[in-house]
């Protein structure tokens, strides 16, 4: 008899698979099967399982040394770092602060929009708005803040907090009087902040692209652009939580350049940065935000003791090396292309398929009520691996999967994961059309 489990964490709708070892976009059984990781582990894994470079790197500092705190010891590590970091970006003059989650970051983003806010002399600016359909991180005040449906923190634990706007997305921004969202729908925050009380908003948090929330919901072009010069006409900060889409997840080093002229003051980066071998974040802070923070005084906020450590360092420039050696980092010419065409081509003219979208390497599809749990399973039978998203409808409904393999997918694996998926979901649909008449039949 098994004993039960003493492990709490994370559960998906299918039991676990054993696991040997990975390589690559491949994760091994003990048995010697393979399976396609076509979500990247949790979107994170963008250089591929056990790349050379990577881990030369880790085992290189490891032998040197783990830890040292940049406040006692020379920080010429941690510095060439952040260095790295902003111009990977393409923002050179920004200032970094390291952390080991994407929700450790947020939340420090959110202390330093604060703390430049009161710097500037808004001592009552402490306010932070959201989107009806996002996602932030796991802590309470994330939580709290996010529009992730079920989620949700109980009444009693949200601190009050909630999201203020609908983002433009079809069918989440309630009262949009257009077929289809525009930029001009970034009105929506300006209200909000109106709402709010101008004098009291310190910043706006939004996902350029919307992550496994909704299944990578893209905003309309120029939408981003607006939003900014919405808040900088009432002297808020804006933050884009770039966790899940930073560092050429959707085919550019941010998702932001997408929108050209979109930049925020506080970017937050994680999931790329450590890429699954270390956990890696960063807030990149814009250097006039920057300059007054400094001067002010004030202490910075929730500098950790494993924040910016040597090892952090080594492994993150590794990474950033892998990503810049790929063109992954290229802002003149987006990436991805194959693979989204690969699974918009696997979804085509299929009913069970009810949509795609996404960019790059970042691809939700979504599929018919009930269908989902069996989508997962039939996958792995095809030898791949993808992720499951729900509950994005104003309704609670809504169901799909997501495609975001590594990084440094070859075309020869594109190719497999395009026919991987075409399988699944003609599957799928022959499977869903057979119930549906054995049940007219009935």
């Amino acid at each position: 008899m098994t004993p039960p489990s003493r492990l709490l964490a994370a559960r998906q709708p299918l039991p676990s698979l054993p696991f040997d070892h990975a390589e690559g976009c491949w994760l091994y059984g003990p048995d010697g099967r393979r399976f396609m990781d076509a979500s990247s582990g949790l979107i994170c894994v963008n250089v591929g399982h056990a790349h050379p470079a990577v881990l030369r790197a880790l085992t290189t500092q490891a032998g040197k040394g783990t830890f040292a705190s940049p406040g006692s010891l020379d920080p010429r590590l941690q510095e060439g770092f952040a260095r790295a970091v902003t111009a990977a970006v393409g923002r050179p003059e920004d200032r970094v602060a390291f952390a080991c989650t994407g929700t450790a970051a947020v939340e420090m983003a959110i202390a330093l929009a604060r703390s430049v806010q009161r710097a500037r002399g808004e001592k009552r600016r402490h306010k932070v708005l959201t989107a009806s359909l996002s996602y932030h991180g796991n802590s309470a005040l994330n939580l709290a803040l996010s529009g992730h449906r079920r989620r949700r923190p109980h009444p009693d634990d949200g601190f009050g907090l909630g999201p203020a706007f609908d983002p433009p997305y079809p069918g989440h921004h309630r009262g949009c009087r257009l077929d289809a969202c525009d930029a001009t729908c970034a009105a929506e925050v300006g209200t909000a902040i109106e709402e709010a009380g101008t004098d009291t908003v310190a910043a706006v948090l939004v996902e350029p692209v919307n992550g496994t929330t909704g299944g990578g919901y893209c905003p309309p072009d120029g939408y981003l652009r607006a939003l900014r010069d919405i808040c900088a006409a009432h002297g808020v900060l804006v933050i884009h939580d770039e966790v899940l889409t930073g560092l050429g997840r959707t085919g550019l080093p941010l998702a932001a350049h997408q929108c050209p002229a979109s930049d925020a003051d506080l970017t937050v980066l994680a999931k790329g940065l450590g890429a699954g071998y270390l956990p890696i974040s960063a807030v990149l802070i814009a250097p006039d935000a920057a300059e007054e923070l400094l001067s002010s005084g004030s202490p910075l906020p929730l500098m950790g003791t494993m924040s910016a450590t040597p090892l952090q360092a080594a492994v993150g420039m590794a990474t950033l090396s892998v990503l810049d050696d790929i063109g992954a980092l290229d802002r003149e010419s987006a990436r991805g292309a194959t693979v989204t065409d690969a699974v918009r081509e696997a979804a085509r003219g299929l009913p069970v398929v009810t949509g795609t979208r996404g960019r790059g390497y970042f691809l939700g599809v979504e599929l018919a009520p009930g269908t989902q749990r069996r989508a997962l399973a039939i996958s792995r039978e095809q030898g791949l691996l993808l992720y499951p998203f729900n509950g994005f409808q104003p309704d609670g409904g809504g169901e799909g999967v997501i495609v975001a393999p590594p990084l440094n997918i070859s075309d020869e694996e594109t190719a497999f994961l395009g026919s991987a998926l075409r399988a699944t979901f003609e599957q799928l649909a022959s499977e869903t059309t057979s119930t549906d008449r054995t049940r007219g039949a009935a």
